[in-house]
């Protein structure tokens, strides 16, 4: 049986879930992708994992590890895939903490991916971000490389992924591609729906919808000095996180008017983001990740973007929650066979370079 599909797993920074995608490589084509939720107990575990102890850690690390080899045995199973067909997985693991601009830039990942060599028999890349840090860059964002891959011939863009933070890439015919963290993504709407309304998420935006924005307030946050730095830059998921969002959403106010607030925000920080992008990218803006499905944040990046053609990537044959996961599976591909995987003009790194560790099967 020829081995010629590669599985990508990531996990993002809301900790939700484990999202598995198989491809194939050249040509590109996405096989099938599926979203496998956290239980809540081990969610809560993944966003306050920053302040565990070392066994804590360490165990949580472990137990992460055989998740992300039952979930990846159950995916092979689902679609009707063999571990046989299987040449490389690439498992970006989950983002504990994020410090570039710490004295010592470092940057932490955990689920360890001993488990899913041995349950596969396959090898397994994984801690991507740790060599492009060695190499003086920011260790993030990775998927630039992505980027690059699927549109670097294609008419030029803006490509946003908005996850728990949002980041955006230039990409295209003519673009030395690039890009970096533009800043919060779902996170402050999503940590305001599960604090005060006890849901996970404002589905498709519905309730920003009914609310009023205060305009006031968001041009305040735009002058913080992160929207302000030029790339390369990077963020923690914490950095908006619940501390932001205690010390700028305090004032009494119906939960519709604030999040309408945060998910224009959310939109004005994005743009913001464009001014530090060739202009003749501007004039695409292809949305993924969950944020895709929010009808309120992409109606707002429209209004703040009336020259630009807003749409999901969807249009273009990638479904919007598929690619990071997609994207890791190139990328374990490529760095198996010695190629880079890597768009060091994101991250600030020296060079290009192979990225990720790889755990081999035997």
């Amino acid at each position: 049986m020829t081995r010629n599909i590669a599985l990508g797993l990531m996990s993002g920074t809301s900790a939700d879930g484990l999202t598995i995608c198989a491809v194939t490589v050249r040509p590109f084509c996405v096989i099938a992708f599926k979203n496998y939720p956290y239980p809540p107990a081990l969610q809560q575990k993944l966003l306050n994992a920053f302040s565990c102890t070392a066994p804590e850690l360490s165990r949580l690390n472990f137990e992460l590890g055989r998740l992300y080899a039952r979930c990846t045995q159950k995916f092979l199973r689902q679609f009707h895939l063999s571990a046989q067909q299987i040449c490389a997985v690439g498992s970006h693991g989950q983002t504990i903490y994020h410090g570039p601009q710490d004295e010592v830039p470092n940057t932490l990942q955990i689920g360890e991916p001993s488990f899913l060599a041995c349950a596969l028999q396959v090898p397994v890349v994984s801690d991507f971000r740790p060599k492009d840090m060695a190499l003086g860059g920011q260790g993030a964002p990775l998927i630039p490389f992505f980027d690059q891959f699927l549109w670097g011939r294609k008419s030029p863009r803006t490509v946003v992924n908005i996850g728990g933070i949002s980041n955006v890439t230039a990409v295209g015919k003519g673009i030395k591609t690039t890009g970096f963290d533009a800043g919060p993504g779902n996170t402050l709407m999503d940590l305001f729906c599960q604090q005060n309304l006890h849901t996970p998420f404002d589905k498709n935006g519905a309730l920003a919808a009914q609310g009023r924005a205060d305009q006031t307030l968001v041009k305040e946050l735009l002058s913080l000095p992160y929207f302000n730095q030029r790339p390369p830059k990077s963020l923690d998921k914490n950095t908006f996180g619940e501390a932001f969002l205690h010390r700028y959403f305090t004032a009494a106010r119906p939960a519709a008017d604030t999040l309408a607030t945060l998910n224009l925000f959310t939109a004005a920080a994005i743009t913001r983001a464009l001014d530090f992008l060739p202009k003749s990218c501007r004039g695409k803006i292809a949305v993924c990740g969950g944020g895709a499905f929010n009808h309120t944040l992409l109606n707002n990046l429209r209004l703040l973007n009336p020259q630009a053609q807003v749409y999901t990537t969807q249009q273009d044959g990638l479904h919007p929650l598929a690619k990071e996961s997609a994207a890791f599976a190139v990328m374990a591909f490529e760095a198996l066979c010695g190629r880079p995987n890597h768009c060091a003009r994101a991250t600030g790194a020296k060079k290009n370079a192979v990225l990720g560790k790889i755990t081999l099967c035997k």
